[in-house]
């Protein structure tokens, strides 16, 4: 009995067993090449929200000619009376009934556009409708309307006009911290006015830096001149960026294209439909990068944050204690990785608001309250005179090709600065590090310089094969320097 069962056990297991393998070998096995995901399907997307894909026309009234010229009348006058016409006179083209007269609307461009809301807000390019006497929007279904431009802002070229309707189609908003590097995205416009063209492609980056308030989404999406103000979509539907500008050497697609993060374009159109404008805090510094050498010199570990060459007299970052030669690390607390980060954060601070700046001075960090300014007409820097030196020094200088001098007291006030020595002489490893006359030296490795002697006894202090890091001020404008002798 018990053999009987051990047999009719095994020849089931074996039967079971032939039965798996023949089925595992008749199933198809998907090779991994072609485990890969299927490419998107636009349609949906389309159909949702080409409807609320606008084209915009622009309009511009033809000048009177201001050119010199002989005109129809005063050249039929020069024939009947035999008189040759002056050779160095143009003549004036006889009218054409097709071409547009003085004071007569023309044609001036083909955009793009997305409705905002369903009371008729439309948004597109700042450019699109710069110098245009007239807008008119078309909606997908052909009713065309009168635009009234609300508001346009150049700094991030961003526009909203608005149309007398109501019960549009208004697109979804999304959100551009999740979009990612590598992500589909649809793009619908106009290019060279063909309405309600689709293209498709992918982000090839983020934070894109072409600008000073715009941290462009960087796509390889075919845009052409017409797709100006168009939205870039998401594969759920949503606008993440409103297109803006392409690289070309040819005035077409070459597939690099930049958005402006729907984020930043909202704020912008928040503001101009409640007010017509965009209001942006300032601190008044003008600020550059910091290198990995100058971080690693300084402490500062990698190099982030933004370098303040410049503090602009009376401006809140002078009324904070804000210096020349500051790295700006944070600001309210929230870090800075790179130079351009600093005027977004601020920009994007209402005027009149205190804030905290975190700075990186001479190894250590501090915290300056601020009251947030407001943007107003560009400033340009003035480079303060220095009087010439009364006196040269050398010592251990001698051996970087320095020859220092004195500030006097009306050269402090001048260049606001509490101390530091005047560069008289540059030459050797001082010039090659950029340093030269008239510069003034107001930190060496992150000690601060209040004469020519405390200059030497920091100098002496350094050891000789080390690079030594400078902080020079050049007029108003501050600067890093390293200077590596020779061994």
């Amino acid at each position: 009995m018990l053999e009987l069962n051990w047999k009719t056990l095994r020849s089931y297991l074996t039967a079971g067993l032939l039965a798996i393998v023949t089925v595992t070998v008749l199933l198809p096995v998907k090779p991994v090449w072609a485990q890969v995901r299927t490419l998107p399907d636009f349609t949906d997307l389309v159909e949702q929200v080409g409807p609320s894909v606008v084209n915009i026309r622009t309009l511009e009234k033809v000048k009177a000619s201001a050119a010199g010229g002989v005109d129809e009348q005063m050249q039929e006058f020069f024939r009947r009376f035999g008189i040759p016409v002056p050779p160095n006179v143009p003549r004036a083209p006889r009218p054409d009934r097709n071409q547009p007269q003085p004071d007569e609307e023309q044609p001036r461009g083909v955009a793009s556009g997305f409705i905002l809301t369903t009371d008729g807000f439309v948004m597109t390019n700042a450019h699109v409708v710069e110098g245009a006497d007239e807008v008119i929007v078309t909606l997908t279904d052909k009713r065309e309307f009168k635009a009234k431009i609300i508001g346009a802002d150049k700094r991030s070229d961003i526009a909203v006009v608005k149309i007398e309707a109501t019960g549009l189609p208004a697109v979804k908003i999304g959100d551009i911290n999740r979009l990612k590097v590598g992500e589909w995205v649809m793009a619908i416009g106009s290019p060279f006015g063909l309405e309600n063209t689709v293209t498709a492609g992918i982000v090839s980056a983020k934070q894109r830096d072409t600008g000073d308030y715009l941290p462009f989404i960087q796509t390889d999406v075919p845009i052409n001149p017409g797709n100006s103000g168009g939205p870039l979509i998401n594969m759920r539907g949503e606008v993440v960026g409103i297109n803006s500008q392409i690289y070309s050497r040819s005035g077409g697609s070459q597939g690099i294209s930049f958005a402006i993060p729907i984020d930043e374009a909202t704020h912008v159109s928040d503001q101009l439909r409640s007010s017509g404008k965009v209001t942006r805090g300032r601190i008044g510094v003008q600020i550059d990068g910091v290198t990995k050498e100058v971080a690693e010199s300084i402490g500062l570990g990698k190099p982030q944050g933004a370098m303040v060459r410049a503090v602009e007299s009376n401006a809140p970052a002078e009324k904070a204690g804000i210096e020349a030669g500051d790295i700006i690390v944070k600001f309210d607390g929230k870090p800075i990785d790179k130079a351009s980060d600093l005027p977004r954060m601020v920009g994007n601070v209402k005027p009149g608001t205190k804030a905290v700046v975190t700075v990186f001075r001479r190894g250590a960090t501090k915290d300056l309250p601020v009251v947030i300014g407001e943007v107003g007409p560009d400033k340009s820097v003035q480079t303060a005179a220095v009087a010439e030196p009364k006196a040269h020094v050398a010592g251990p200088a001698q051996a970087l090709g320095l020859a220092v001098s004195e500030l006097t007291d009306a050269q402090k006030k001048e260049l606001k600065i509490k101390g530091g020595v005047k560069v008289d002489t540059a030459e050797g490893a001082a010039a090659r590090a950029g340093l030269r006359e008239g510069d003034v030296i107001v930190a060496i490795a992150n000690s601060e310089i209040t004469s020519v002697k405390g200059f030497e006894a920091t100098l002496e202090k350094i050891d000789k094969p080390k690079i030594i890091t400078m902080l020079i001020r050049r007029g108003e404008l501050a600067q890093y320097a390293l200077i590596r002798p020779l061994r």
